[in-house]
């Protein structure tokens, strides 16, 4: 069997598919990723095949429209779609034929979730079935309020689930001229926003998170598989650098900080914020530098500035962890099993927050765009501080280390290859 993994977006997005592919490439089976050109390098460095897409990513987001979309985000959820659709433009129709080439010789093609309208036209083109994998839940339940809402708090099971239609509605939208573009080329009817929910509640979809940390809801379909993260092992053959190694040796554990594809339209002013905060709390820490350029003008020496050090290596030697709440950064922080201060910046990012909140594994989230020193420096003392917090972190860090995501869908797709059950390409969204 020959698998294509297509995927794009920031690293938090590809870095899970390039484990899925690893654990599909142990258990035997072939596995290509399609992925945009500026993560084929990336994916490379770890041993597995690519077909690298026109179109780079990193650029984009870093792009005046990309900085703001990333500031400001779903706080106004319906103003990301111009933003998101000047984004895509100038790549979306090169992408698509790229990925729908990337699938020419395949068995079966996996996608992200979110681009599940592209990937079921693909799928049809192809004649070929379909699986999709989300790293963040995007089908509607009652049980919480879709992941991008810009109210992360139970508002009852019809409300919640009313959050998880309209937020689907807008993520169709802000691709609904390019797929209806590609799929007219191809002389495919026009798709639509009902078609988008059809294709997730109908085809197998693996649930790259934890079930400790979001319990399967019981109003989603039978085809929904919440196996655990999807992340890496921490490495047992890489060395820090020598002033990293000097500064972890020289003193207590010291606080990460880090944003990774965030940074907003100032990444100098919130790397300034942070240091400020770190020193008023009397911390040491880790700051990474990461795609949205969070680079310090002056370094105290109780900081230590790093480029690029994997997080499984890192956080567990933290004593905390402020983060942007992405969902993979997330995960590692509680696999680390060290209190998370959530930072988040826009879409999924307060989701997570909330449920590390809810968890009583970090402070009450502070959004970026009320992030102050104030503030900061109290989420810093009492992360660092509260033993019971600090408690309930390891021990659910304990539990997180003791699942096997990547195993877990790995046996879930070679189940539904093996039985015949993944859904054929005729019908949905078709």
């Amino acid at each position: 069997m020959r698998i294509t993994i297509f995927a794009a977006g920031s690293r938090g997005d590809i870095q899970p598919c390039v484990q899925l592919g690893q654990g599909l490439r142990a258990a035997g089976v072939a596995a290509r990723l399609a992925v945009p050109r500026d993560f084929a390098a990336f994916v490379q460095a770890h041993g597995l095949e690519v077909y690298p897409l026109r179109g780079d990513v990193q650029q984009i987001m870093a792009s005046p429209t990309g900085r703001a979309l990333m500031e400001r985000g779903t706080r106004h959820p319906l103003r990301t779609i111009a933003a998101m659709r000047t984004l895509l433009a100038p790549v979306a129709q090169q992408m698509a034929a790229d990925a729908l080439a990337a699938c020419a010789d395949a068995d079966l093609l996996i996608s992200l979730a979110v681009f599940a309208p592209l990937a079921q036209t693909l799928s049809t083109l192809r004649q070929i079935p379909l699986m999709l994998v989300e790293p963040t839940p995007l089908l509607p339940t009652g049980a919480f309020p879709a992941p991008g809402w810009p109210l992360q708090r139970n508002l009852g099971s019809v409300a919640n689930r009313l959050t998880g239609v309209l937020m689907l509605q807008i993520l169709w939208q802000w691709y609904r001229p390019f797929i209806n573009h590609f799929r007219q080329q191809y002389g495919l009817p026009p798709s639509s926003g009902a078609a988008f929910y059809r294709t997730l509640s109908a085809h197998p979809l693996l649930g790259a998170y934890s079930p400790n940390i979001i319990p399967r809801p019981a109003d989603w379909p039978v085809g929904v598989h919440v196996t655990g993260a999807w992340l890496p092992q921490p490495p047992t053959d890489w060395q820090p650098p020598a002033d990293l190694a000097a500064f972890l040796a020289n003193g207590p554990p010291p606080v990460y900080i880090g944003f990774g594809s965030m940074g907003g339209q100032r990444p100098e002013a919130l790397a300034t914020l942070a240091l400020e905060a770190l020193a008023r709390s009397g911390q040491r820490g880790i700051m990474l530098t990461g795609w949205g350029g969070l680079r310090p003008t002056t370094v105290p020496a109780t900081v230590c500035v790093v480029a690029d050090v994997p997080h499984s290596w890192l956080f567990p030697r933290m004593a905390a962890v402020v983060h942007h709440g992405g969902a993979g950064t997330t995960a590692e922080g509680v696999r680390a099993g060290v209190p998370s201060i959530m930072v988040p910046f826009n879409f999924d990012q307060p989701f997570w927050g909330e449920r590390i909140r809810a968890l009583g594994v970090g402070p009450t989230p502070l959004p970026q765009a009320r992030l102050s020193v104030a503030n900061l420096a109290a989420a810093l003392t009492q992360a660092v501080a509260d033993q019971s917090l600090r408690a309930r972190a390891a021990a659910l860090g304990a539990i997180v280390r003791a699942e096997d995501g990547v195993g877990q869908a790995v046996a879930q797709i070679l189940r539904y290859s093996s039985s015949g059950t993944i859904f054929g390409t005729s019908g949905v969204g078709s």
